[in-house]
């Protein structure tokens, strides 16, 4: 959503995205129980009643990052979606994982601290995970496969886990020095061996 400055909204959105920008930063540095929301609070330079204005706690805080990362990977499916042929599709979904790879880091680093959320909140999220990416993944390799274009002795499924444990060191670690030609290689040895021969 797009808001004018002076819009009523404005500054509860700015605010709102600052507490998750800081929040973010410090998750990532200390880890969700390193983290307080007094230390988010000063951070973003607000009062601790304002933050709660915005997050009901500190679990909402963190999911409301983990969807906006899962928000951000939703985006990359749809946008792969719109191409035509798996090739375009895996190649548009492979350059926007590496043009987005600090903010895929981010959200790779907080995923791995979900296990301090709520047994619910967590499971309902870990649902929404597993429908909104790699349920978008499947989808992807099952139209490709009604189409010839990938191999039908494997399911769908393994297409999808395949292609992402290839492409995982696109966002896993540091940045590589020779990122765009690496990317290439990666979708390369993923796509010769999963077309039909």
């Amino acid at each position: 959503m797009t808001v004018s400055p002076n819009s009523p909204y404005s500054s509860h959105d700015s605010t709102r995205n600052r507490i998750q920008t800081e929040a973010a930063r410090l998750f990532v540095a200390s880890g969700y129980h390193g983290v307080s929301m007094r230390e988010v609070a000063e951070a973003v330079g607000v009062t601790k009643p304002a933050l709660y204005h915005h997050f009901a706690d500190k679990e909402a805080l963190f999911l409301a990052l983990l969807e906006g990362a899962l928000s951000s990977l939703s985006r990359l499916i749809e946008h792969a979606q719109a191409q035509q042929g798996i090739r375009a599709q895996l190649g548009t979904l492979v350059a926007e994982l590496l043009d987005t790879a600090p903010e895929q880091r981010v959200g790779l680093q907080l995923a791995s601290e979900l296990r301090h959320v709520s047994p619910d909140r967590r499971a309902a999220f870990e649902s929404e995970y597993r429908r909104v990416w790699m349920g978008g993944l499947i989808a992807l390799m099952t139209a490709a496969a009604q189409r010839g274009e990938l191999r039908a002795d494997l399911p769908p499924a393994a297409h999808a886990r395949t292609f992402l444990a290839l492409t995982f060191p696109l966002v896993n670690g540091p940045a590589m020095p020779d990122a765009r030609s690496t990317a290439q290689a990666l979708l390369s040895i993923y796509l010769d061996g999963a077309t039909p021969r």
